[in-house]
């Protein structure tokens, strides 16, 4: 399976083809349309594209040959351009994947399979600007935001060497789950990652359940109850201190929006939620001496106390230059313990991908720095 669709074609005319990958369904009826091409045609186009991810229209069986040339003429088919792809010995897979040709546009997407689903964590944004102190990506400047395809195609790939597709009869998917965990916030690229949540939740199309998707935020407080109202997808909240100035020093997003604005959104996006929706993941890093003392715990406590709430203990997996160590094993623990305590529900995230820079923004600064010249033109 090739990811990235290349013709056979002079430089010249692959620079004027447009991929039609990320295009809404009314979009491709446009298309259909503007071809002088019958309305159903736009249908099975889609459905070849989304429904069976067909990525070369010669295979698109009931298209007229006709229509298959002219489609060839002027559009392709891309998800992006896998650079590296790694498997870990705990099954979790990490891949690099390029965007346009170009070779700052890379992004890592990480597939977790677990006993009752599989979790593709998909990036927003090329780099980040929000300059989280314990977070790699935040080394990384923003570089741009990822277009409706670019996100959606990260799925795509995912899906493909998973073996969702070519789909099967019944088959249940292996990649079921999306979280917007990558790199980037994807609040700041709100809407495409809003059209490409419509692509991956239409039933005419790839067709997954809102309720299987999660965006998670740092803290744009304006945005999170439209999360709900408008994307029908779930909420997970990059929180990592209930003591406003720590959060400030640690995230300086939380210098506009402080946390009493947060958790009102918050409140907010729990009154607009359906009910498969409603709780929030707070996620919390474990960094030692900083944010995991017993006070820390019971702060975290009374913040999220009357919200249906999930705490996430991170514990904090250390990278080159990081100023930070990761709690100990005993310490994350204990605060887990307080936190249940008090009535919230708490657990730890075990550690995957340990042996393949899993963690992120690491491969990619890996990539980068290891390679003379890794983007070279396929």
């Amino acid at each position: 399976m090739r990811y990235c669709v290349r013709h056979s074609s002079t430089e010249s005319e692959k620079r004027q083809q447009n991929n039609l990958f990320g295009k809404s369904y009314k979009d491709i009826a446009q298309i259909i349309d503007s071809m002088g091409v019958s309305s159903f045609r736009s249908k099975q186009l889609y459905e070849w594209m989304y429904t069976k991810g067909t990525t070369m229209f010669q295979d698109m069986g009931n298209i007229p040959k006709d229509l298959k040339q002219r489609l060839g003429e002027k559009y392709v088919i891309d998800y992006g351009r896998v650079l590296d792809n790694q498997l870990s010995e705990d099954e979790t897979r990490k891949m690099l994947i390029q965007f346009d040709n170009d070779p700052r546009a890379s992004v890592e997407t990480v597939f977790i399979p677990t006993t009752y689903r599989g979790t593709l964590c998909v990036s927003s944004q090329v780099g980040c600007s929000l300059s989280c102190t314990f977070c790699h990506t935040g080394t990384q400047k923003l570089y741009r935001n990822l277009t409706p395809a670019e996100i959606a195609g990260q799925y795509m790939v995912a899906a493909w060497i998973a073996g969702d597709y070519p789909q099967k009869e019944n088959q249940m998917r292996k990649v079921s789950n999306i979280v917007f965990m990558g790199q980037g916030e994807p609040l700041y690229n709100f809407r495409n990652v809003s059209a490409a949540i419509e692509l991956l939740t239409d039933p005419k199309g790839i067709g997954l359940a809102p309720w299987r998707i999660t965006i998670s935020t740092s803290g744009v407080a304006p945005l999170i109850p439209r999360i709900a109202s408008e994307l029908r997808v779930g909420l997970a909240v990059s929180l990592h201190s209930a003591d406003n100035d720590l959060r400030s020093e640690i995230m300086p997003i939380n210098k506009t929006y402080p946390l009493p604005m947060l958790m009102q959104s918050c409140a907010e996006f729990v009154k607009l939620a359906s009910p498969k929706n409603r709780r929030i993941t707070f996620e919390y890093v474990m960094l030692d001496g900083v944010n995991d003392s017993d006070l820390d715990a019971k702060r975290l406590a009374r913040l999220i106390k009357g919200l249906p709430a999930h705490v996430n203990l991170i514990p904090f997996n250390p990278w080159p230059g990081s100023a930070y160590k990761s709690s100990s094993p005993e310490r994350v623990e204990e605060f887990c313990k307080t936190v249940e305590g008090l009535g919230i529900y708490a657990s730890v995230r075990q550690p995957r991908g340990d042996d393949i820079l899993a963690a992120c923004g690491q491969l990619k600064s890996d990539y980068d720095k290891d390679s003379a010249e890794p983007y070279a033109a396929a």
